[in-house]
């Protein structure tokens, strides 16, 4: 994706970070890129909202959990709000890769972008 307003550029560090924070199995630092009441649907049943349950989410996940990612679309809404469609593969050691799709609406909030909701589904093949 070439990088060509303020708000893809804002995506692609938040993704970045996230993602690195993800490999590095930093649970508290992947959270720190949600704001405080984000809506959280991973691969549990039940959503979490804020930064405790998102980082209780990763926390479980398995230690060099990689994801990488693709950015599909993106659909502004204002100047600080922003919908992200993104393909990820999540790949955990020693297993398969794991294709998603990732819906992800970041705000900017005293000049900081954060992950105000993020929601998973799964590529079947």
């Amino acid at each position: 994706m070439t990088v060509t307003t303020e708000q893809d550029a804002a995506l692609i560090r938040v993704l970045d970070s996230w993602a690195d924070a993800v490999r590095r199995h930093e649970p508290k630092r992947v959270a720190a890129y949600f704001t405080e009441d984000a809506i959280f649907q991973g691969f549990d049943r039940t959503p979490v909202v804020g930064r405790a349950g998102v980082a209780a989410y990763y926390d479980k996940q398995p230690m060099g959990l990689t994801p990488t990612y693709t950015v599909l679309e993106t659909r502004a809404f204002s100047d600080d709000t922003f919908l992200a469609f993104v393909d990820v593969d999540f790949t955990p050691p020693n297993a398969t890769v794991i294709p998603l799709h990732l819906t992800v609406a970041l705000v900017r909030s005293e000049g900081e972008w954060l992950i105000r909701h993020y929601h998973v589904s799964k590529i079947e093949a």
